[in-house]
């Protein structure tokens, strides 16, 4: 089977492109110009150029596709023009779309965040139904996505067969960049972590993510959403697994929120009149005052999504930003 992918390389793309080629899937890579390819370095795929912005390169490279991944996304906390975040996550989703319907694809992987869903007030774990509005939505990146569901939404009732899929919080290898998570890690692992705050995240290894999307796509009910996710876990308990993996020390001191608020807004300030990106964008410190605790158990029932212990893909992790040059000595 051929099988168009856009974001192969990310994170989770990256690590998809891997699951579809070991399932046996003839791969077709979106990419745009000038991308670091590393992700794809020495696999079997065709690689075309396009972008997500621009209807009729992706109706071109999806011709002969009979199943297509949406992975693609501008995942930032901040951008000094906010509307670029909606041209690629909210309208380049229409175009995918809009190109997988023409195309004729028989199935469509959707790759939306938690970030998109809604929180329970008492900070218990939430689900793929939990209520939720657009007004919920913190910051320009969530609410590019969870306007992008609604055009997913709009297609599945125009009768594209559509699945779409929220991981949660991914960690584990080859996180490039590094994402947000990624960077906590890195920041860990190089002594730049002295106090916490108290939220939570829910962890999940990226390969389980990675064939979380596969079985989406092979057994996913067409205009369901299933979170893709494994463990609730409180900053603190991140830090200190990270600690008993690598001998490190945990931080001690607890904060309240008003004090790194208080520096994310005057740091994203400063950045704004001098143009350059934040240290630390407010955007994400908001964000930290909510626990994102989710309930993976409908992808866990439905699509047999596994549940590998955090500790392997946190060691994965710290292993692969200490053989890769990321921490310091």
């Amino acid at each position: 089977m051929r099988v168009f992918l856009t974001g192969a390389t990310g994170f989770i793309g990256g690590h998809l492109l891997r699951a579809l080629l070991e399932a046996g899937a003839e791969v077709r890579c979106l990419v745009r110009a000038g991308s670091l390819l590393r992700n794809l370095d020495g696999l079997n795929v065709e690689v075309v150029t396009g972008d997500l912005r621009e209807g009729d390169s992706l109706r071109v490279a999806m011709q002969g596709c009979e199943m297509a991944f949406h992975c693609a996304a501008d995942y930032r906390f901040y951008s000094k023009n906010p509307e670029e975040l909606y041209d690629s996550n909210v309208e380049g989703t229409r175009n995918v779309l809009q190109a997988a319907s023409e195309a004729g694809a028989k199935r469509v992987v959707y790759t939306s965040s938690v970030g998109a869903l809604g929180l329970e007030s008492d900070g218990s774990p939430a689900d793929e139904e939990t209520p939720v509005t657009l007004e919920d939505m913190v910051g320009h990146y969530k609410r590019s996505k969870f306007l992008a569901e609604r055009v997913a939404d709009e297609w599945i009732e125009n009768g594209l067969p559509v699945v779409i899929v929220n991981p949660s919080t991914p960690v584990g290898e080859a996180d490039l960049k590094p994402t947000a998570t990624g960077q906590m890690i890195v920041d860990f692992l190089n002594r730049k972590t002295p106090a916490y705050v108290d939220t939570g995240l829910n962890l999940v290894d990226v390969r389980d993510v990675a064939l979380g999307h596969v079985r989406a796509a092979e057994k996913g009910r067409v205009g369901e959403k299933y979170i893709l996710g494994n463990r609730d876990m409180s900053l603190l308990e991140i830090f200190q697994t990270l600690g008993g993996l690598t001998g490190l020390p945990a931080p001690k001191i607890k904060v309240p929120h008003w004090l790194p608020l208080g520096w994310a807004a005057l740091d994203t300030g400063f950045s704004r009149l001098v143009g350059r990106s934040p240290g630390v964008p407010l955007e994400a410190v908001r964000l930290s005052r909510y626990k994102m605790y989710f309930d993976a158990s409908k992808a866990v029932r439905e699509l047999g999504l596994p549940q590998t212990p955090i500790e392997q893909a946190l060691q994965r992790a710290v292993d692969w930003y200490r053989t890769n040059g990321y921490v310091s000595r």
